[in-house]
């Protein structure tokens, strides 16, 4: 069987580093897994970030000429099922629809978004295409209970939404931490929610007890990373700021620190609480809709604040047995639910039963 797969925001291959092309790669490697041939159909990016009438309109004309183009070529013709990632109104999946019409094969979407709102407005066109897009899957997959809202709340009749788990693109368990170094938060440094969450880390630090001993080792960088160390300026060398590190150094924090810290203000669900726990790293946290999606166990409460994470960051910095039996249980979760096996047994259970 094979699978064409698109990427109307951003494709696999695009140089720019960002949680989308990650989960777009993750993706292509559980089609692979599952045994499922992949051709990735098209790299036309449909992407309108402000709302502009006439890009939208320069955009589709340029998704009409890659229709055509796409029929015409021989390896359309081999095409069984059509899978779009991210489709939603500022990218909205302009070629998938027609060439699967055109095909009759089944079109099919991962972590797509639906917002009705947004079919007034400037972005109009764009949300229109993709609702319209959305109507004609015949499967939806998502990825967290909050998309699954909306999804479900417009679904028409007869269409399959499909829960796809959050994945590490890997099929088995990195090394396990061995606890010996500093707690470590992980996380862009830019304006909005992320800087959020740094700030919630300084006021929760500074309500840890002076005499505790803890070190915070951040791996992050980005435009507001002087803000960022403005916040840790006021505990000295108790915070180190390690930049933006690369997979493989990154990972070796992973198996040395106690626990991964991140409030996840806002996160849709973040690869760091992924790639932390596979490592056997507890969590301390916030108990958002993200989180929930991704992270063992029941996390502090946002309406109390910092004061629940310093309670918490001290009872595991005060109880090793207690990180190493949290640990144990999100390394567990991850194994059974959030690896390649997992998400390619869950693609192609639903994408073979639909051929």
């Amino acid at each position: 069987m094979t699978v064409a797969f698109y990427a109307p925001l951003k494709a696999p291959d695009h140089p720019m580093p960002s949680g989308d092309r990650t989960m777009a790669r993750a993706l292509i490697k559980a089609l692979d897994h599952a045994g499922l041939a992949m051709t990735v159909a098209s790299d036309l990016r449909i992407y309108d970030r402000a709302g502009d009438a006439a890009l939208q309109k320069e955009l589709i004309g340029q998704a009409k000429k890659e229709v055509a183009r796409l029929l015409s070529a021989p390896a359309a013709g081999t095409w069984q099922c059509w899978l779009t990632y991210h489709n939603y109104y500022k990218a909205p999946d302009l070629i998938g629809p027609p060439v699967a019409r055109a095909l009759n094969i089944p079109y099919v979407q991962v972590e797509s978004t639906r917002a009705r709102k947004r079919l007034s407005g400037p972005w109009a066109r764009f949300a229109e295409a993709a609702e319209a897009a959305s109507d004609q899957a015949h499967t939806i997959f998502y990825v967290t209970a909050r998309d699954a809202e909306t999804l479900r709340r417009d679904a028409p009749a007869g269409q399959v939404l499909t829960h796809l788990r959050p994945f590490l693109d890997r099929a088995e368990l990195p090394r396990q931490s061995d606890y010996s170094g500093a707690m470590l938060s992980v996380g862009m440094m830019r304006a909005g929610d992320k800087l959020g969450s740094y700030k919630l880390i300084a006021d929760t630090l500074a309500l840890l007890n002076p005499a505790l001993e803890w070190q915070l080792d951040i791996a992050g960088s980005g435009p507001a990373e002087a803000e960022v160390t403005t916040l840790m300026a006021p505990f000295g060398a108790r915070v180190r700021m390690l930049g933006a590190l690369p997979a493989g150094e990154l990972q070796h924090c992973y198996e040395r620190a106690c626990l991964l810290f991140w409030p996840g203000v806002n996160e849709a669900f973040g690869y760091a609480y992924l790639e932390a726990q596979a490592a056997g790293l507890p969590v301390v946290a916030q108990d958002r809709p993200g989180v929930r999606d991704v992270v063992a166990g029941m996390q502090p409460a946002v309406a109390d604040g910092p004061h629940a994470m310093a309670a918490r960051l001290t009872d595991m910095l005060t109880n090793r047995a207690l990180v190493e039996d949290l640990g144990a249980q999100a390394r567990a979760q991850i194994a059974q639910h959030h690896l390649l096996p997992a998400a390619a047994g869950t693609l192609r259970t639903a994408i073979e039963g639909m051929i």
